[in-house]
C-alpha cells in the first residue's frame, strides 16, 4: 500500500537564491495547450464563484474566466458575447446537450471544460473525441481526475488541459461519502510525472486555503490552481450575500450538495446521496485583494525556491515529508 500526501504533510526545503527582489519572478503560465495566463490563477466554474463582474477582474489580471454549465444557453451566449474569444464554457457529458456546446463555441469561446465529478470514463473520452472532431480549433479543459493513467488517458483522448482533483473542495464530501479519492498533493504530483512528458497543462482543483498551497501545487507540477472558496467568497462571486450582525456574508455550496441539486432540478437526483454541503460564511473583500495576496505569496515562494518562472520553482523543487505538529509551529503563537 502506497502513501499518500495532503498539502500539510509536505514542505518546501529552500534553494539558493539570487533573485534580488521579489518582483522579479514572472508568474505566467498556460491554461491549456495554447491558452497562456499572466497569472496561475483561475476561478472554478461554480454557481456560487464564477460572475460577470469576477470575470472581469479576472481578465484585467490575465486570468480567462471558465463560465459554469448550470444555466440557460441564451445566459451562457450572453457572456459569450460580452467577452468574444476571452472565455471558456462548460460542459457535461449528456450526449444530448454536444450540440448545445457547438453552437456556443461558434459564437466565440475560447473552448470547454468538460466538467463531472468522476472524469476517467468512457463516456468522458466519447465527448471529448466527438468534440474534437468538428472544432479541432476549440480547446478542451477535462476533468475531473486523480490518478496518473486517467490524466494520460484524456490526453490521448484530446484533452488541451486536464483538471486534477476528486474530494480535496471545501464543500465537497465524495471522500467521506464513498471513501474513494487521492490526497490533493499525490494527486498533483503524481498526474505531473505524466504531464511533464505529454506536454499537456495539470490543473491543480481543489484544497486551496492560502497563497503556501498555491505555491506547493504549482511546484509539484500543476500549470494552474483553480480555487472556488475563496474566489466565492468576494465581493464580485456569483454568490448569494446577506447581511449578518454587520458583516456581509456569502453562500458558497457544492454542485453535487443537496442544496444546489433543490435549486436546479427542484430535488435530490433519484438514487444518490449528496456529495457536497452549503454554508454561509463572512466575505473577504475584492477579488483584486484576494489575487494581490495569493501573487505576492507566489512570489515570496519563488524567491525561497531560487526560481524566477513557475517552470524553474518545478525544476528546484525540493519536497519533506513533515509530521502533523509542522502546522502548529508553522503558525503565529501569540500566547
Amino acid at each position: 500500500m502506497k502513501k499518500g500526501y495532503t498539502f500539510d504533510d509536505i514542505a518546501l526545503v529552500p534553494q539558493f537564491n539570487n533573485i534580488p527582489s521579489r518582483t522579479e519572478p514572472i508568474l505566467d503560465s498556460w491554461l491549456t495547450v495554447k491558452q497562456k495566463l499572466q497569472i496561475p490563477l483561475i476561478a472554478s466554474n461554480m454557481d456560487t464563484v464564477i460572475s460577470e463582474k469576477l470575470a472581469e477582474v479576472l481578465i484585467k489580471n490575465g486570468s480567462i474566466p471558465i463560465f459554469h454549465r448550470f444555466t440557460s444557453l441564451e445566459n451562457q451566449a450572453k457572456c459569450i458575447k460580452k467577452f468574444p474569444n476571452k472565455i471558456f464554457i462548460s460542459s457535461g457529458i449528456r450526449k444530448e446537450k454536444i450540440d448545445e456546446t457547438r453552437k456556443l463555441l461558434d459564437l466565440g469561446a475560447l473552448g470547454v471544460c468538460i466538467d463531472v465529478a468522476h472524469g476517467h470514463s468512457d463516456m468522458m473520452m466519447h465527448y471529448i473525441e466527438e468534440l474534437k472532431k468538428k472544432h479541432p480549433d476549440k480547446e478542451i479543459i477535462a476533468g475531473n481526475v486523480c490518478t496518473a493513467i486517467a490524466y494520460h488517458d484524456l490526453v490521448n483522448a484530446g484533452a488541451d488541459a486536464v483538471k486534477v482533483g476528486i474530494g480535496p473542495g471545501a464543500v465537497c464530501t465524495t471522500r467521506m461519502i464513498t471513501g474513494f479519492g487521492v490526497p490533493q498533493f499525490t494527486a498533483i504530483w503524481e498526474c505531473a510525472q505524466i504531464a511533464a512528458k505529454l506536454r499537456v497543462p495539470l490543473i491543480a482543483d481543489g484544497g486551496i486555503r492560502t497563497s503556501r498551497d498555491v505555491v506547493l501545487a504549482l511546484a509539484a507540477g500543476a500549470s494552474t490552481v483553480m480555487i472556488g472558496k475563496l474566489f466565492a467568497l468576494t465581493k464580485e462571486s456569483a454568490a448569494d450575500k446577506r447581511e449578518k450582525n454587520g458583516a456581509i456574508e456569502a453562500k458558497y455550496r457544492g454542485q453535487a450538495s443537496k442544496d444546489f441539486q433543490e435549486a436546479f432540478f427542484g430535488c435530490l437526483k433519484e438514487k444518490t446521496t449528496a456529495e457536497g454541503v452549503s454554508f454561509w460564511a463572512k466575505i473577504i473583500g475584492p477579488a483584486q485583494k484576494l489575487i494581490d495576496e495569493l501573487l505576492g505569496g507566489v512570489r515570496s515562494g519563488l524567491t525561497y525556491g531560487g526560481a524566477r518562472s513557475i517552470k524553474e520553482l518545478q525544476r528546484k523543487a525540493e519536497f519533506i515529508e513533515v509530521t502533523s505538529t509542522y502546522i502548529t509551529e508553522s503558525s503565529p503563537r501569540v500566547h
